[in-house]
């Protein structure tokens, strides 16, 4: 999302509470946001990562979510959550190469309706962290309307962007003028720019932590502890 098109989060809960009908989305509204000068060294934070059937939130649906809270001093390990939720369509056998998650798996799982209140219980008062919000944002959207027929939105701190911004600010005149490519971003190609020990991808509740560690690793080389979330999220 640019910049510009970033809403003004706190009026847009107060809307949300007012206007939504199921009850555990106004019990989210109703835990407010950050505001947006907060420094990040007092927001508080959690990671959140999906795995999904495939990448469009139209036609596919998520299947396995991870949340890890932080500060930009702590993971907190013992309070992270991770869900396998049964999607509405088959599993694909060539996703399971992905994402490692089987028919067997799928067959005990609950709908996400049914762990609903669990997850936004963990986001609520915090605010998100993800690398690639197309992702977490778009699939939680579609997932709610098409099962509340109401959709949720809230600010994220995308690491994938954040690392884009860095990336781009550190490219010389030289570099643009032979138009040499930019650094990629994926989320373990970040994560060996700090140094980062590698973690096997494709696993919600793994990617949510190695979110979280990148997060504060960009912070701590590139930010500081003092800048204020609005110029971090989208």
């Amino acid at each position: 999302m640019p910049k510009s098109a970033t809403p003004n989060w706190l009026d847009y809960f107060d809307q949300q509470r007012a206007a939504c009908r199921d009850e555990r989305l106004r019990n989210y509204y109703a835990a407010e946001t950050v505001a947006p000068e907060t420094p990040i060294t007092n927001a508080p934070l959690v990671a959140m990562d999906f795995e999904t059937t495939g990448l469009d939130p139209n036609k596919d649906e998520i299947l396995s979510i991870g949340v890890v809270p932080l500060s930009l001093g702590r993971i907190f390990c013992r309070e992270s959550c991770h869900w396998v939720v049964k999607p509405w369509q088959a599993l694909d056998d060539q996703s399971i190469v992905i994402h490692g998650i089987t028919h067997s798996e799928i067959a005990s799982a609950p709908d996400l309706n049914v762990i609903l209140e669990e997850l936004l219980a963990a986001l609520a008062g915090r605010l998100v962290v993800v690398h690639y919000h197309p992702i977490e944002r778009e699939f939680l959207a579609t997932a709610l309307k098409n099962r509340l027929g109401e959709e949720i939105r809230f600010p994220m701190i995308d690491t994938m962007v954040l690392e884009r911004r860095i990336q781009q600010g550190r490219r010389s005149l030289l570099d643009r003028a032979l138009r040499r490519p930019e650094p990629p971003v994926r989320l373990g190609d970040c994560r060996e720019r700090y140094h980062l020990p590698h973690y096997q991808p494709h696993h919600a509740l793994t990617d949510a932590l190695a979110t979280a560690e990148l997060l504060q690793a960009q912070i701590t080389h590139h930010f500081g502890p003092d800048v204020p979330v609005s110029e971090l999220w989208c």
